[in-house]
């Protein structure tokens, strides 16, 4: 069985950054389990893996824009400091912000007495990165996968590659956000991974 939209996809990665820095991987870990064709995955990725079978491996170098885009400076923002009333905020901490485009995770990277500032962009935002992946199993979605349009089972729901190994990018394939998120269940991606099961961060 090839990958293809729908299928059950379970692979081993390495990710660098451009100067050929670790950012994350799956060497003496858990491998990576995921529904292919949710938008789990970047863009870039996802159409080097589509029509794989098991036992291929490859690597490819993925421009901003197959990524996580570019750096955007217009979603750097000082917020006033009344919004987190009651809430402990220091540099590094991330936040769900609600905005006109929905909900976007946010990362403090100042905190004043009478502002915070935040920074909307993925953490990875304008870094071109080079993958190295190895497809180690291909299967059919059970009903109940498709039905949640996550993974189930002991690599499923919420099983966070990168974020759980003190991965400070915030995750580096699919959108997972964040290494200090406060919140009940959020779901972070880690590296080549959005999140399975969702959850709530604190929403400003």
């Amino acid at each position: 069985m090839k990958v293809a939209p729908l299928s059950v996809v379970t692979l081993e990665y390495t990710v660098t950054d451009e100067h050929g820095d670790v950012i994350d991987s799956t060497v003496g870990k858990e491998p990576l389990v995921y529904l292919h064709g949710t938008r789990y995955l970047v863009s870039g990725l996802e159409a080097e893996l589509e029509g794989r079978a098991v036992g291929e491996a490859f690597e490819v170098t993925l421009a901003p824009a197959q990524a996580y885009g570019e750096y955007d400076e217009t979603l750097v923002q000082e917020v006033p400091g009344e919004m987190f009333d009651g809430m402990e905020v220091s540099e590094g901490d991330t936040f769900v912000a609600e905005t006109d485009e929905g909900h976007r995770p946010v990362t403090v990277i100042e905190v004043s007495e009478t502002f915070v500032k935040v920074d909307g962009n993925h953490p990875l935002a304008g870094v071109t990165l080079g993958f190295k992946v190895e497809i180690k199993d291909v299967r059919a979605a059970t009903a109940e996968e498709l039905a949640h349009g996550h993974v189930h089972g002991d690599d499923g729901c919420g099983h966070d590659h990168g974020h759980d190994h003190d991965h400070d990018h915030g995750g580096c394939c699919g959108g997972g956000h964040g290494h200090h998120d406060h919140g009940d269940d959020h779901a972070h991606g880690g590296c080549c991974g959005g999140g399975s099961c969702g959850g709530k961060g604190h929403q400003h």
